[in-house]
């Protein structure tokens, strides 16, 4: 069962491996994605070069992290192998470590072999969208090499009678006893609602509303919206038209508490993040 939202500290910084913002507000994950059918930009940075490209660019703009991920994970998409997963991020990876070695690189996979070649390579952060709980080998894998790790809520399917909140809390006290067997501190890892994984629209807006509770489970927490189908449900604005509704939601989610967010406009969410902070109080949920 959760804790009480006011039973436990709220973690005011992420500890290492993550890295520290020079000032106080979210870190922000871009979206690295070297596939050719992710829902977003599929296809735009299957290249590696382009990747890469695309990744310093976000870098640019001002993205702590970097995210790169060679799977879709959008409903229907097709499933990938390791080995193909591998041959497309590891180049990428390989590459932005040998010109920066300081780079903070994620690696979005749930496969604990890609996890652990791109681990050797630099990267430093595991974002597994299904929480230790697809590869039984991950969880050893990101302890062996004291990586940080972002769990991320995910269902098989939608059940719309279902009540989110508490199959949330189900998920992560499972996912953190897996941690916490392995050894992965709480410090290490973040939460992610995983907004638009098995969940109708009125359960993403529910996901979100819950990060203040996420957090009282003594984690960080990373909110993933940007430009997803909820926001289109919503404005009626295709893929390619939502950054004003992203906007909206991430800067509810860092007024509720969001130490990170993933997004494919690094630019837009520095300006907004940096007004937000401006604007809230030190005690807010902010990062400080």
């Amino acid at each position: 069962m959760l804790p009480p939202a006011a039973s436990r500290a709220l973690p005011t910084a992420l500890a290492a491996p993550w890295p520290v913002a020079p000032e106080p507000r979210a870190l922000l994950m871009g979206i690295v994605n070297v596939t050719p059918d992710s829902f977003s930009d599929g296809g735009q940075f299957s290249d590696h070069d382009l990747a890469i490209r695309h990744a310093r660019a976000l870098e640019g703009e001002g993205a702590d992290i970097l995210d790169i991920g060679g799977e879709s994970t959008r409903p229907g998409a097709a499933i990938v192998t390791q080995e193909e997963e591998a041959a497309r991020v590891l180049p990428v990876i390989e590459a932005l470590m040998a010109e920066a070695p300081v780079r903070m690189i994620s690696i979005d996979t749930y496969k604990a072999a890609t996890a652990r070649s791109a681990l050797t390579l630099g990267a430093r952060i595991v974002n597994d969208v299904w929480a230790l709980q697809r590869d039984p080998a991950m969880a050893e894998t990101v302890a062996e090499f004291g990586a940080g790790l972002v769990m991320m809520h995910n269902r098989d399917g939608i059940d719309p009678d279902l009540d989110i909140a508490s199959d949330m809390e189900r998920y992560f006290t499972r996912a953190l006893e897996l941690a916490a067997r392995a050894g992965i501190a709480l410090s290490r890892i973040a939460l992610d609602p995983g907004i638009g994984f098995g969940k109708t629209l009125e359960q993403n807006l529910a996901a979100i509303r819950m990060l203040p509770r996420l957090r009282a489970f003594g984690c960080a927490t990373l909110l993933g919206i940007s430009r997803k189908s909820f926001l289109g449900l919503i404005t009626g604005r295709p893929v390619g038209e939502r950054l004003a509704g992203t906007l909206a939601a991430d800067c509810y989610g860092l007024l509720v508490g969001a130490d990170v967010i993933r997004v494919h406009d690094v630019a837009a969410h520095r300006d907004a993040a940096r007004v937000i902070a401006a604007l809230a109080p030190r005690e807010s949920a902010l990062r400080s």
